[in-house]
């Protein structure tokens, strides 16, 4: 056993070598680690080969007792063990990079800018069509860019911008999902030093900055939104809008609405102002509240074709399609369809890749040392059905 443990101290240095120099306070654990070791070798060394009174538990331990006899096999555990623990102390530093990437693609990918984006809801087809276009213009900047679905949830969308920050992009791109209430969200990156930009929907906050946003303009599609309801009506009856007033763009259609009727259409009244979320299950609901509370009403303007759309089911079931004429907002394929069939009146026609686009343009304006316009305003166009 004396032999036993001059092997052991002559092991000790080198195993303890092993460690980085960062391990330096811990030489005092580290030598009472390879001690206790030692101690167990030789408190293993002494049992007996048998005597233990379970069978089935006695073999376990009797091999357990003949391998520590051996001194290679104690001093492999020891290196073992000292190997784990100079592992667990590694620094942050030295942490391996995710599976799939090489250390030298981590450092080539540095460099890179990287574009965070949080969208209230990625699975409208305006919104696919805005990410494409902003996937597409990134691309070729050689900007690396990430999407994050808010579904809706002002409290998602403000930890999707926590998760940015701590990722560091470069630069956030937000569509919120309510123009006030996403201020809070903003601060925190302006507090991190990335630049905050929006596309679609603005930020009407009192806190935050927004470097610049892009959208289309809006007064003036709820203007041609008015044009083409009231050319269907006549000029004269009663229409609903089926609305989603926490969201700036939606306040901007509405109010083009408005003041279009008003100034080209006043024998056509609105009588009710209702929200739905821009979602077509509730629109379908508060068209078919809509129907009862006015049987007589001529017309509707959705703020968006999810709200259309949801219209158009409520008044296809009451078996009023064709006589109430119902205009969206978008023209999305989905909503091109109803028009082409006859079953909506029109749209005003947004670019919502050409918005996704811009967007890009002005974060790549901003990261090479230039000023963005505050606001870029895109032109709004209309859909009345397939040009023969």
């Amino acid at each position: 056993m004396e032999k036993l443990k001059r092997v052991k101290v002559k092991e000790r240095v080198p195993m303890r070598a092993q460690c980085s120099a960062t391990d330096s306070k811990e030489k005092p654990y580290m030598s009472h680690l390879t001690l206790g070791l030692w101690r167990f070798g030789r408190a293993a060394a002494r049992l007996p080969r048998t005597g233990l009174s379970c069978r089935a538990s006695a073999s376990p331990f009797r091999r357990a007792a003949r391998s520590v006899r051996r001194p290679s096999a104690i001093i492999g555990i020891g290196l073992a063990l000292i190997t784990a623990a100079c592992s667990a102390k590694q620094p942050p530093g030295g942490a391996q990079p995710p599976a799939g990437q090489t250390a030298a693609g981590t450092a080539a990918n540095q460099n890179q800018k990287t574009i965070g984006v949080s969208i209230q809801d990625l699975q409208a087809q305006f919104y696919v069509a805005m990410e494409q276009g902003m996937r597409d213009e990134a691309k070729r900047y050689g900007y690396a860019i990430t999407f994050a679905d808010a579904n809706r949830d002002q409290a998602r969308q403000t930890s999707q911008v926590e998760d940015f920050i701590s990722k560091r992009v470069s630069a956030i791109v937000l569509a919120p999902v309510d123009s006030k209430a996403v201020g809070p969200a903003i601060v925190e990156a302006n507090n991190a030093g990335i630049p905050v930009f929006t596309a679609d929907i603005a930020s009407t906050a009192k806190e935050g900055t927004v470097v610049s946003h892009v959208a289309s303009d809006n007064v003036q599609g709820g203007k041609v939104a008015a044009d083409l309801l009231g050319a269907a009506l006549g000029g004269q009856g009663t229409v609903a809008i089926i609305d989603q007033p926490e969201v700036t763009s939606v306040q901007d259609r509405v109010k083009g609405f408005r003041e279009e009727l008003a100034a080209k259409y006043p024998n056509i009244t609105i009588v009710a102002d209702q929200p739905a979320g821009g979602d077509q299950g509730q629109a379908a609901t508060v068209m078919d509240n809509l129907l009862q509370t006015y049987p007589n009403l001529n017309g509707v303007f959705g703020i968006n074709d999810n709200s259309a759309l949801g219209a158009v089911s409520a008044v296809t079931v009451a078996g009023k399609l064709g006589k109430i004429k119902i205009v969206g907002y978008d023209a999305t394929p989905a909503a091109r369809a109803k028009i082409d069939a006859g079953e909506m009146v029109g749209d005003p026609e947004q670019h919502p890749e050409e918005i996704g686009r811009l967007t890009i343009d002005q974060i790549h304006a901003y990261f090479t040392g230039h000023t963005p316009p505050k606001v870029i305003a895109v032109p709004v166009g209309a859909y009345t059905g397939k040009k023969s």
